[in-house]
């Protein structure tokens, strides 16, 4: 039974007739083709229906077009290889015509580098077509080879060997240049290469130049944007924040007007007439009958002048406005308590701190306003015992504890 391919025995490339072992003979001078049972590879593009005879040519086929489908039909198209058949002549020539009027011109196929060509065919590359490639590529390299194959793929002529005039191929194998020549040509050539890449450089840099315009113009954007969100933010937490201090100042007045309501039921004063009720002209009798009881309201009106005084007169001085609330406040606390005891009634003057607490803050005025008076060269705050009226000094750590819990004392 024949063989279904021949295989050179000097590269191991299967071919698939006496015609391509011709070829690859004269292209390569190898003379060893024994007969082959294994069949030259068919896969065929499901996409476009091209043929492929080696995983070389699909890689390639897939990379130009994206098909990646491929039908095995080696066997189908496999038959035996007919030896009786008639060679084709080692090398063309061109007939001289009957008349004579035209010269002879041998046609042969080109020399190409035989290692690349071995190599190619050994890819599964067919003669016709790694000559065809080594010869349009000027023998430079394999993948310039490679690359010239995969863009002329669907040429109708690529599995054909090509022919060149034998004068031209002996031509070209000779040299054209001298090497004065090709060494100006050389650097004509690095020269055109090195403007080459200088003016990609330019236009790549215009091109990043213009990316960076573009980032920073969307930068400054986004910016703005947060600017203009984070100002609306605090306008309305502004809003916020002032729509809930004026509840709070509202709620403040309540509990003060609740208190001073409180305080006058204690003190046994009648309630306030709202201003909206009250008569434009009030009877000169009810003002005598209310003088008398009015005195402690009065007080408490000074007391809390003069505690509102200390507090404006030390803004940035909370903590020690406070201390010195709290401190009046036990002194008042201690009398009312123990009013028999002279020690709670009698404060020296030269105490540091006293001075400290109360007296630099001005506090001394607040408890002559409860009773105290100086005596001895101003040496000590003396209380008398006849003079103590739980009524005022009840009135004055009331003042004392308001001015304490209230926030906004002093400030409204």
């Amino acid at each position: 039974m024949a063989g279904l391919s021949l295989r050179c025995g000097d590269c191991g490339v299967q071919l698939r007739s006496v015609e391509e072992a011709q070829a690859h003979a004269e292209a390569t001078s190898h003379t060893n083709f024994a007969e082959s049972d294994e069949a030259v590879l068919n896969l065929i593009c499901a996409g476009c229906g091209k043929p492929c005879r080696s995983q070389t040519e699909v890689d390639l086929h897939t990379k130009r077009t994206g098909h990646a489908e491929f039908t095995d039909k080696t066997m189908e198209a496999a038959k035996p290889i007919d030896l009786e058949a008639p060679l084709k002549p080692a090398s063309g020539a061109m007939d001289v015509d009957a008349s004579g009027s035209g010269e002879s011109q041998e046609m042969v196929a080109p020399e190409v580098n035989k290692e690349m060509l071995a190599d190619l065919e050994s890819m599964g590359f067919s003669v016709g077509r790694a000559t065809r490639a080594l010869h349009f590529s000027s023998n430079s390299t394999i993948e310039g080879a490679i690359n010239w194959l995969s863009e002329h793929q669907e040429d109708p002529d690529i599995d054909e060997m090509p022919m060149v005039p034998a004068i031209s191929n002996a031509e070209a194998n000779k040299p054209s240049l001298t090497p004065e020549e090709k060494k100006i040509k050389a650097q004509e050539l690095r020269e055109r290469a090195r403007k080459k890449k200088e003016e990609e450089e330019r236009r790549m840099e215009r091109e990043r130049e213009k990316e960076r315009i573009r980032i920073g113009k969307e930068l400054l954007e986004a910016k703005r944007m947060e600017e203009v969100n984070e100002r609306k933010r605090i306008i309305e937490l502004r809003r916020l924040e002032k729509e809930e201090e004026r509840r709070a100042r509202e709620k403040i007045r309540q509990k003060l007007e609740e208190d001073k309501a409180e305080r006058r039921r204690k003190l046994g004063l009648p309630a306030e007439v709202p201003s909206a009720s009250k008569p434009s002209a009030a009877p000169p009798v009810e003002e005598k009958k209310s003088a008398l009881p009015v005195r402690p309201a009065t007080k408490a009106e000074q007391m809390r002048d003069c505690l509102r005084n200390i507090k404006q007169q030390n803004k940035e001085e909370d903590a020690k406005v406070k201390r010195a609330f709290q401190t009046l406040l036990t002194y008042i606390g201690n009398v009312v308590k123990s009013p028999e005891e002279d020690k709670f009634r009698k404060i020296r003057l030269s105490n540091a701190t006293f001075q400290e607490r109360v007296g630099n803050l001005g506090g001394i005025q607040f408890l002559e306003l409860c009773g105290f008076e100086k005596l001895e060269d101003d040496e000590f705050l003396f209380l008398a015992r006849n003079k103590v009226d739980k009524a005022i000094l009840n009135t004055a750590g009331a003042e004392l504890n308001s001015a304490i819990t209230n926030p906004f004392f002093g400030v409204l």
